[in-house]
């Protein structure tokens, strides 16, 4: 039988457990773990065996024991782990995909029933239909305002009713009808609440991002440097095509209206003084079209039409 270890002992075998952790991996999901229970806990921990390990523990320990490893090592970035410590927290060290990891943790979420004194994490609706339950349990939808009626002998509620708020402590009324209908509205598992990357801490829902989300804000930031470098007149790479266009415009706009020109400038010049090449330039194209319509009728009507049936491919002249 293995000594029983000390508090002290514990302590130090803690601290040796969570400083291989930190220099071992470089990603760690912070987990907020209130109402999980220790076997949906094991059942979690087989589900990442492999690439990634759970470390459960008193907030103090943790926080204590990341100080002393960012002074034994140098590594001053692991200390923006401390100021995630807070509430009931786990640590998830992995080497996978850290979406991946996510995902599978999200995975374990188990229904819960609404004690009470619990505050409710989501509103609760109890939906409309035949409950099962005989008048004589009428008495728990009154104190609660619900609205019922009997139906082949069982209380049936009428319409949906929001019987529990988010943020709103569960009561012993909501508790025992909730109960009584066998409804288990909450559930419970960890939740990733922070992401710590090689030193970089950001929220989860960073996660969730597709190639086309980074796309759509990139381009959304080239839009806002773009419009920022046109508003002060400052040449960024965004900006310099806007601004090579606009001074063209502004350049053609002078030589349209005075007799200064330059070769980009000439043709339309020559346009504008005498309009009706407008009209030459325009009829080869519209030509080219027309010709192209009845080319297209014609390989339509070509198709349509059934081949001629030759004699003699039925074996016959004509005067057999």
């Amino acid at each position: 039988m293995a000594p029983k270890l000390s508090k002290s002992d514990k302590k130090i075998a803690y601290d040796s457990k969570l400083c291989q952790f930190i220099d071992e991996y470089t990603q760690i999901l912070v987990v907020f773990a209130d109402n999980v229970g220790s076997k949906q806990l094991q059942n979690i921990r087989k589900g990442l065996r492999g690439d990634s390990v759970v470390l459960m523990g008193k907030n103090t320990m943790m926080k204590r024991s990341v100080r002393i490893h960012a002074e034994k090592t140098g590594n001053q970035a692991i200390l923006n782990l401390i100021s995630l410590l807070v509430g009931n927290v786990g640590l998830i060290f992995t080497k996978g995909d850290l979406k991946e990891v996510s995902e599978e943790v999200a995975k374990y979420k188990v229904g819960a029933p609404a004690r009470v004194g619990l505050v409710a994490p989501i509103d609760v609706v109890v939906p409309p239909g035949n409950t099962g339950l005989d008048p004589s349990q009428t008495s728990f939808f009154q104190v609660l305002n619900i609205p019922t009626k009997i139906n082949k002998g069982t209380v049936e509620i009428i319409t949906p009713v929001e019987l529990i708020k988010k943020g709103d402590k569960v009561g012993s009324s909501e508790a025992a009808l909730l109960a009584k209908l066998g409804i288990r509205p909450f559930s419970y598992g960890l939740i990733v609440t922070s992401v710590y990357d090689n030193g970089t801490v950001f929220s989860p829902e960073v996660l969730d991002m597709t190639e086309e989300d980074l796309i759509e804000k990139f381009a959304l930031g080239v839009s806002m440097v773009t419009s920022l470098s046109l508003a002060i007149s400052y040449p960024t790479l965004a900006a310099a095509p806007h601004m090579f266009i606009n001074a063209y415009k502004n350049a053609l706009a002078i030589a349209v209206e005075t007799d200064y020109s330059f070769p980009q400038a000439e043709k339309v010049k020559e346009f504008l003084a005498d309009p009706s090449k407008f009209l030459v330039a325009a009829a080869p194209a519209a030509a080219a079209a027309g010709d192209a319509a009845p080319a297209a009728a014609k390989e339509e009507v070509k198709k349509d039409e059934p081949e001629e049936e030759s004699d003699e491919d039925m074996g016959l002249g004509l005067f057999d």
